[in-house]
């Protein structure tokens, strides 16, 4: 092979030359090549200097060496014999070998990543094979470990698609298969110990399983942590995950690494990113390079990062809380190449809008990084930059008249201008005491604060920042700085008029939320003035109600009320609906949701903090179960709701900067003080006494303020009142006990016990759909949960495999655990065949549509658990009576079914009901007692008990498709010769039985038989009045249940089609009822037609005066023994769930066409 030309000794004795020109001379070592029978290794090298030879060619081959060398004497030899010295041959020869090896690496490395991306492709296939993955599944990565199976390691591969861990391993003639669904994941930790080394442990509620022997174990537990993050989010949302697919193709070849696993990892990054710097959900990070950033007010240069983004440019020191900077594009005006020196290399200079000067310098590729910006500027809304080329932007000034976008004002709208703390208090005389001058000291050393390190967005955030917050923010400056430090202002800035459109667009809507809106709005903070008449009451609406309208999937919650009343008070209405965004969608996320799962999760982040900081207060807190109890209000309130105001504001001075650490510190020395109180408690009344006295007396005497009563219980017991708590040294303690804690360490946390939450939460809402439905049906609670799962699972499954249906419009989470989980007909189609004790082979689709309609009570093509379990209830558990009353139900037109259902279950007519009485006592001059009418409604209200005498007459069609499928359901019964002999008698008996009843029904009418319209509303048949005279009165409807039973035996399953009616006559049986000679068919006319699942056959006659009750259904069935012990035969559908479990854990999606034909059945 080709080599970078490197020196050499002069070829000694165990070289012999082979070849020689002036310049190049070709060597074989001695032992090798002819004398000794094997290749010999050979060299190409190049005469440099006396003494001194460059190595140019290595080979093995002797034939591809001596092409080689032919190749240097016919293509070199002749251009360098015209060089004058050796200095200028050897850098020629040099320069024409490297750039040779360049090319051969070229081409290895599209070769090398073509073989990769071959091999990525093939894993995935294999992934696919092994665990029976749809396409749908997309694999992430794969690594090579060993899966701990006991004590003994078995090596293999472990595939991480977005939603199974996947291990497989085939050793010596043993296989491992395994597969987790990330759903099912309640903890992931890494971990080492004597049994198991550098492990990582996958926890599920039954199993653990460890994984070990990883190349690169970090890289491979931060990827589960991600996909493990992805699932809690499918279960809290029901959204499935969505690939990015804008990402920018990678600037260098990256070995076996998928688009998804670069879709994770810039999704982290820009996580981090976002969470650094406040910056919103959209914003995206383009990259990011070391670099230096000279601080005029240190008078020095910082080293830190640089990132860029496609609306900022971000800057953090290395070493921490020495500099931060957030310069927004839209504030830019000059990015311009300085000139470069030793002290000051490749340095960039960015200027804004309002004359503040950025140096950055020492970075490595300074004119793809001004390029970038360039770019991101040319793209930035707020610029007119118009068609100014990038280039031309670099070191040209822009504008300061930026067009802006079109504000959008609403000057009817009453919205409040300016903070209400500022309205109530701009007539108040001057105060000139202590206090006041100490705040207008305050107010001074920000001034000087900004003046030297910026004010704004742009403003250097330093140590010295810090400081001040703890010193407390003026009143003055608090809402400013609070939309600064949050990075709610930069949202605000680009969203100019949007809270006056919402407002505007909320304005009169009702619903739940607005309703609790209106319930909370004099719950909020009713002691301060401003809230106790309409002005602050409608503001603090206006903004509740614009957020519910912005975010419905959280609406309102209790918590918001008492956090925007304190927002309220400092800044203007959309001031505060920003923060309140920032609030709910970035510093506590999840917080106020309809399950507040981000608090309960920071309250296990409390828990586990306090066991590592104070741990024999941990464990007696444990004991009395305070920890839960207490923290839940302190964190969704910011402990608004349990401190003085004035004090507890001071503490949201810290949050909006610090984010949620200073909360945990905070809480941690609230505990810390009362520590010896605390563990002399006996009961859990009494640690909270404890501490809502503490926290009753942190006040702040440095408030300028009226003093605000407390509304808090004042908790003393009779002895002198507890010393108050100066809440400046409470925070000051809280840095000083537990200031170690990191914001970084604090996610991983928050990640640990997001499992354990979610997980909890499904729990919870099992047991309680358990619960609900042990009074609605005969099965035990281990089957009910069993079955939740399984019918979740199908839900699940769904969501990232696809369906029919959204899973997010299948799931509302405003309904109860009963209604949440809803499945199309395909997914009911699939647990059906494999749970339900009535199993008609070809058939069975067919009745589970059936079913399928007649439980989807409101006809949305969904269908509930509760209502799954009522149909299947029915079937196990029901008596004779009920199961066939169910068959019977099942085999009525859907209009039929559906009034039926109407009229058993009145709560959709509880509403019109109830209008309809007021209006009538209303309007009535001769009202009787109200109560009358009252109990009038609450008669009509109660459920109408079901007999058999209100189910609807049968017709003939539809009797001989029950018949159908009563033929089908004894295909695989023990005693199936017997049941087919009774279904066939009863069959003729019930039919001669409806001749009957016609004779009776007709009176003197002349019976006839005439083709007529079937009733069922999704067919037609043509009449043929040459049929008319072809069949007598007697024969006929027995000859059709003859033809229609040996159908179900002898033809096979007609061709599927689009058509919906031909989706029922699909059954298939090994035995004819015909053979029994039960049925007399000998008299079965030429053009007798059988109508089955409403395919229509020539010469169809159907009998449209015959029809049959239930009542004589179920008489004639109890004549058969054999039929009345099948019925009452008790099923156990245990062994069906076992089967479920016995199956893989991940089930083989169906082909489209199979989908799509199992949605269309309809009968």
């Amino acid at each position: 092979m080709w080599i970078h030309p490197e020196e050499v000794l002069l070829a000694g004795a165990l070289w012999v030359s082979e070849r020689a020109n002036p310049f190049f001379i070709l060597q074989r070592r001695r032992g090798h090549g002819r004398g000794g029978g094997l290749s010999g290794d050979g060299s190409i090298q190049d005469p440099v200097a006396d003494f001194s030879w460059k190595l140019l060619y290595w080979s093995s081959s002797r034939k591809e060496i001596t092409e080689h060398w032919d190749w240097l004497e016919s293509n070199l030899l002749q251009t360098i014999s015209i060089f004058d010295n050796d200095e200028d041959i050897t850098t020629f020869v040099k320069g024409k070998i490297c750039g040779i090896i360049a090319e051969e690496n070229r081409g290895k490395q599209g070769e090398e990543q073509e073989e990769d991306c071959g091999k990525f492709r093939e894993a995935e296939l294999k992934m696919r094979r092994l665990f029976g993955m749809p396409e749908e599944e997309k694999l992430v990565n794969y690594y090579s470990c060993s899966y701990w199976k006991g004590r003994v390691p078995r090596q293999g591969w472990l595939y991480l698609s977005v939603n199974h861990l996947c291990f497989y391993s085939f050793l010596l003639g043993k296989e491992v298969t395994l597969v987790v669904q990330w759903t099912e994941v309640t903890q992931l930790e890494k971990n080492a110990t004597l049994v198991f080394p550098e492990s990582i442990r996958v926890s599920t509620r039954s199993t653990e399983h460890f994984f070990s022997m990883f190349l690169n174990i970090n890289d491979t537990f931060k990827l589960m942590e991600q996909l493990a993050n992805i699932a809690m989010r499918q279960l809290l949302d029901n959204e499935a995950f969505a690939a990015d697919r804008s990402l920018p193709k990678p600037c260098k070849t990256l070995k076996n690494v998928s688009a998804l696993k670069r879709d994770l990892d810039a999704r982290a990054k820009n996580e981090r990113y976002r969470t650094m710097f406040r910056l919103t959900q959209d914003e995206r990070l383009d990259g990011h390079t070391d670099c230096t950033l000279w601080t005029p007010f240190a008078k020095m240069h910082v080293v830190g990062q640089l990132f860029i983004s496609n609306n900022y440019i971000c800057f953090n020191s290395r070493e921490e809380d020495l500099c931060q900077l957030i310069i927004p594009l839209r504030e830019v005006s000059i990015v311009e190449k300085a000139d470069s020196s030793s002290v000051l290399p490749c340095p960039v200079s960015i200027s804004t809008k309002n004359k503040m000067n950025f140096l950055f310098a020492n970075l490595k590729d300074r004119d793809f990084l001004v390029q970038r910006i360039s770019d991101f500027l040319q793209r930035t809304p707020d610029s007119s930059y118009g068609d100014t080329s990038p280039l031309s932007l670099i070191g040209h000034s822009v504008p300061s008249e930026s067009v802006h976008r079109g504000r959008h004002f609403h000057p009817d709208l009453p919205t409040a201008s300016q903070g209400l703390l500022q309205l109530y208090h701009q007539d108040a005389p001057e105060d000139l005491g202590p206090k006041a001058m100490k705040e207008k000291m305050k107010e001074e050393a920000w001034n000087i604060h900004f003046s030297e390190f910026g004010r704004g967005v742009c403003m250097y955030r330093t140590s010295r920042t810090r400081e001040l917050i703890l010193n407390g923010i003026p009143e003055r400056l608090r809402g400013e700085l609070w939309l600064l430090f949050s990075g709610a202002q930069n949202e605000m800035a680009t969203h100019s008029g949007y809270y006056g459109d919402l407002v505007e667009q909320a304005m009169g809507l009702c619903s739940l939320a607005t309703e609790e809106i209106e319930r909370d709005l004099h719950r909020s903070m009713p002691e301060h003035r401003a809230f106790q008449n309409e002005m602050g009451i409608a503001a603090l609406r206006r903004v509740l109600t614009a957020y519910a309208h912005r975010n419905p999937s959280i609406g309102y919650c209790q918590a918001m009320n008492i956090v925007t009343s304190v927002l309220l008070l400092y800044c203007t209405e959309e001031e505060a609906f920003w923060l309140l965004v920032a609030l709910c969608e970035r510093m506590l996320p999840d917080y106020y949701n309809t399950r507040v799962v981000g608090a309960l999760v920071d309250q296990g982040v409390f828990e586990e903090l306090t066991r590592a900081f104070l741990p024999l207060l941990y464990e007696h807190m444990q004991e009395l179960g305070v920890i839960s109890t207490i923290s839940l209000s302190w964190f969704l309130t910011l402990f608004l709701s349990v401190m003085p105001f004035d004090s507890a504001v001071l503490l949201v001075d810290c949050f909006f900067y610090e984010g949620i650490k200073v909360i945990f510190q905070v809480a941690l020395a609230v505990l810390h003080d009362n520590m010896d109180a605390l563990l002399s408690c006996n009961d859990e009344g009494e640690a909270m006494t404890i501490l809502g006295r503490y926290l009753d007396n942190v006040v702040n005497k440095q408030t300028v303020t009226p003093p605000i009563p407390h509304l808090h219980a004042l908790l003393t017991s009779g002895d002198e009142p507890p010393p108050e708590i100066d809440v400046f040294d409470l925070i000051k303690s809280s840095y000083e006990r537990f200031g170690s804690l990191r914001s970084d360490v604090i996610e991983q946390m928050r990640f640990k016990q997001r499992l354990k939450v979610i997980q909890s939460l499904e729990d919870t809402a099992k047991r309680s759909v358990v619960r609900a439905m042990m009074t609605e049906s005969a099965f035990s609670i281990e089957e009910l949960e069993e079955l939740y799962c399984l019918f979740k699972s199908k839900h699940m499954t769904s969501c990232y495999w696809g369906s029919s249906s959204s899973a997010a419009e299948r799931h509302d989470p405003s309904l109860p655990y009963l209604e949440q989980y809803r499945i199309d007909p395909a997914q009911f189609i699939q647990l059906f065949t494999a749970l339900a004790p009535w199993t008609c082979g070809g058939h069975t689709p067919t009745l589970s549509a059936r079913l399928f309609r007649l439980l989807d009570q409101n006809q949305d093509g969904l269908v509930n658990f509760k209502e799954f379990i009522t149909g299947l209830s029915g079937m196990y558990h029901g008596d004779m009576t009920e199961k066939l009353k169910l068959l019977y139900k099942l085999h009525l037109p859907p209009d039929v079914q559906f009034f039926f259902f109407l009229s058993t279950t009145n709560s959709s007519h509880l509403l019109p009901l109830t209008s309809e009485l007021l209006t009538y006592v209303l309007s009535d001059d001769k009202v009787k007692d109200y109560r009358y009418y009252l109990r009038m409604w609450a008669k009509e209200k109660e459920p109408k008990r079901e007999t058999i005498k209100d189910l609807p007459k049968m017709n003939q069609e539809q009797f001989i498709e029950l018949c159908k499928t009563l033929y089908n359901m004894f295909s695989e019964e023990p005693l199936e010769q017997e049941l087919y002999h009774s279904i066939a008698t009863v069959a003729s008996l019930l039919l001669r039985i409806g001749e009957v009843g016609k004779k009776f029904n007709n009176g003197s009418k002349k019976p006839e038989t005439t083709a007529i319209q079937a009733p069922s509303p999704t067919q037609t048949l043509p009449t043929n009045p040459q049929q008319e005279e072809a069949s007598g009165e007697g024969g006929s409807g027995e000859s059709q249940v003859c033809r229609a039973l040996a159908d179900a035996q002898l033809e096979s399953p007609a061709p599927q089609t689009s058509d919906e009616e031909t989706k029922d006559d699909t059954s298939v049986s090994s035995y004819s009822v015909v053979s029994s000679g039960s049925l007399q068919c000998e008299d079965i006319a030429d053009d007798t037609v059988l109508i089955g699942g409403g395919e229509q056959r020539r010469g169809s006659v159907l009998d449209v005066d015959w029809s049959i009750t239930f009542e004589q259904v179920l008489a004639s069935l109890l004549t058969e023994p054999p039929l009345v012990d099948y019925f009452e035969k008790k099923r156990d559908i245990q062994s069906k769930m076992a089967a479920c479990r016995a199956q893989r854990a991940v089930e083989r999606q169906m082909s489209t066409a199979s989908d799509h034909e199992l949605t269309q059945h309809s009968i």
